[in-house]
């Protein structure tokens, strides 16, 4: 570890001076020649706020920004080889976090905000130097380029596809099942949190807070903060060296900033509320619905207005056309949609039948092409000298060995993505036991057969599972996604480089509007006549109530920080595995001897 890890690209480079003031000189000057306009004052300032955030976010001001933030003005300015006026590049100033530029841009830009608005607030009152900085930035870079190595070793299509959906269905039963228990009528326990607490007990969520008994609160708050404290000094004691890790000072300090900060006031304050995953749910919906819009090509420009408007009109989000044609007790999509399948003629049925039969060929083309490529795909596992299956070693997988060795041997196999967790999960969100018990038992059915089935194509390095695996490798965990992800939390969490303003949490009813607007982009995914078929229902406001009801499993913080907080646990057992084997007292004492 005490070696950086080589560099896969560089930063881009920043242009002189003096084509930057001709690069705006040539745009104020093709806005001069604009014809005249009346505008307003609020439009400018919106569109002079709008260009300030995209600026910062940009790989340049970013770069400027960092400069400014983490880098002394002796050792940022070039040695006399470069000039005392040409700035050092920043992989030059400051060490590397990771083995790529792009990230560590991106991961310096979201430190440069924290240490600017919870460091260098009241450390450059004390004296104006760098140095203690630049050894929080030491930590910090130690830590990242651990956990990098550590995170190349980890499965992350079996955390991703099986660990952390089995916790999420877990969540959904002991969710469900107190919601059951509180509505019955024979039932002596009336507090849901009580219910759900003891299906799913937390150490840091005891004991269950009560309004009543305000010692309750108060005690929970204090167990909360005890378990985010030994988290993250159980990942420093394994991270950081011996000598830093012998600085009580650094280490209480980046030790607050994780613990307290990031997932004391950022994961457990904000990211557990309802309202808020909701409103990111719809971020992903509406990014999901613009890539399907991009995928089915250019449409006329009444298909693209009429499209999104009509979807969200029917669930009341927007105002209603100018000529409504519906009543107000009957849905607009349901009024017209009796209108256009009344007249159903041969040429209708013609054109249909061509439609399906084009899907088909398409869909069978797409089987076609994986089977041809699949033999080229990387093996997902490494055959080894056991003589189980690889469906057999996925299963007993998940329960313990009686020889302590079996558990830290490595299994020769992965399990095989069709009989992952995830398919269950979703199948337990839908509830597609209770609404279409036979399309459950049809899938189940086509999943043992591409298990256990000739050719066993779903099995570990079959021709399905290989597809599913690259197709997970190229849309997910492709590693050039990151640095545009980062760009993105950093300017949601901190536009223009600097903190958002507290934000007000919204009341009832405007909880309710965040929802069902929620619920109302989910709809939107699906065509007309599947939504149909799966919810039992034309009306589109009965459709958008139950979406809202398979939503209600997020509208409890207090069960949300169950969920969230067994997934960051999870996470943090595979990146650091000796956690799970010593306590953080024993870690310490290990290595400070």
């Amino acid at each position: 570890m005490t070696e950086s890890p080589l560099r896969e690209s560089k930063l881009p480079q920043i242009k002189p001076p003096s084509l930057q003031t001709a690069t705006s000189s040539r745009v104020i000057a093709a806005g001069n020649h604009l014809p005249n306009q009346p505008r307003s004052a609020t439009v400018t300032r919106q569109a002079e706020i709008q260009m300030s955030s995209s600026d910062t976010t940009s790989d340049k001001a970013t770069a400027a920004f960092i400069r400014r933030t983490l880098c002394s003005h002796d050792v940022l300015l070039g040695n006399g080889e470069k000039g005392h006026n040409t700035p050092r590049p920043i992989e030059e100033v400051l060490p590397p976090l990771t083995s790529s530029n792009e990230v560590d841009l991106q991961l310096y830009g979201i430190i440069a905000v924290i240490i600017k608005e919870f460091v260098q607030t009241w450390y450059s009152k004390i004296t104006p130097d760098h140095v203690f900085v630049n050894e929080v930035l030491q930590i910090i870079a130690h830590c990242t380029r651990a956990l990098e190595q550590r995170l190349r070793k980890v499965d992350l299509e079996a955390l991703l596809l099986d660990e952390i959906p089995e916790l999420v269905e877990a969540h959904l039963s002991a969710f469900r099942i107190a919601k059951q228990q509180v509505s019955n009528r024979h039932s002596l326990v009336v507090d849901f949190r009580v219910v759900y607490h003891t299906l799913r007990p937390h150490p840091a969520l005891s004991p269950v807070p009560n309004e009543s008994v305000p010692s309750s609160i108060v005690e929970q708050r204090e167990n909360e903060s005890a378990w985010r404290q030994l988290l993250v000094q159980g990942v420093l004691a394994v991270l950081l060296p011996t000598e830093d890790l012998e600085n009580a000072c650094l280490r209480s300090l980046v030790a607050e900033i994780f613990a307290e900060m990031i997932l004391g006031n950022g994961i457990s304050g904000k990211a557990c509320e309802g309202w808020l995953l909701w409103e990111g749910i719809t971020r992903i919906a509406e990014v999901l619905q613009t890539d399907r819009d991009k995928e089915k090509g250019t449409r006329s420009y009444d298909a693209d207005s009429e499209q999104p408007l009509s979807r969200l009109e029917r669930h009341g989000l927007l105002s209603p056309p100018t000529d409504d044609r519906s009543g107000p007790s009957e849905p607009p999509l349901a009024h017209s949609g009796r209108h256009q399948s009344a007249p159903m003629t041969i040429a209708g049925l013609f054109w249909a039948a061509v439609q399906y039969v084009f899907l088909a060929g398409t869909a069978m083309c797409a089987a076609i092409a994986a089977v041809a490529t699949s033999s080229s795909l990387p093996p997902r596992s490494v055959t080894g000298a056991s003589g189980q299956s690889p469906v057999e070693a996925g299963h007993q997988s998940q329960f313990p060995q009686a020889e302590p060795s079996v558990v830290r041997r490595p299994l020769a196999f992965k399990r095989p993505i069709v009989s992952m967790k995830l398919w269950g999960c979703a199948s337990k969100l839908v509830e597609l036991d209770a609404r279409m018990p036979w399309l459950s038992g049809f899938i189940s059915i086509l999943r043992w057969g591409a298990l256990l089935g000739p050719g066993r194509v779903g099995d570990t390095d079959g021709v399905l599972d290989r597809f599913l695996s690259q197709t997970m490798q190229m849309r997910v965990l492709n590693p050039a996604i990151l640095p545009t992800v980062l760009r993105t939390l950093r300017a949601t969490l901190f536009p223009n480089n600097t903190l958002a303003p507290p934000r007000q949490p919204p009341s009832d009813e405007e909880a309710k509007l965040i929802k069902r607007r929620c619920a109302a982009t989910l709809l939107g995914l699906l065509p007309t006549g599947v939504a149909t078929a799966f919810f039992a229902t034309v009306s589109q406001n009965e459709q958008l109530q139950q979406v809202e009801e398979i939503l209600d499993c997020l509208d409890d913080a207090y069960l949300n920080k169950h969920l969230i907080f067994a997934i960051i646990e999870l996470i943090v057992l595979r990146l650091v595995p000796e956690l799970g084997e010593r306590g953080v007292q024993e870690l310490m004492d290990e290595r400070l001897g």
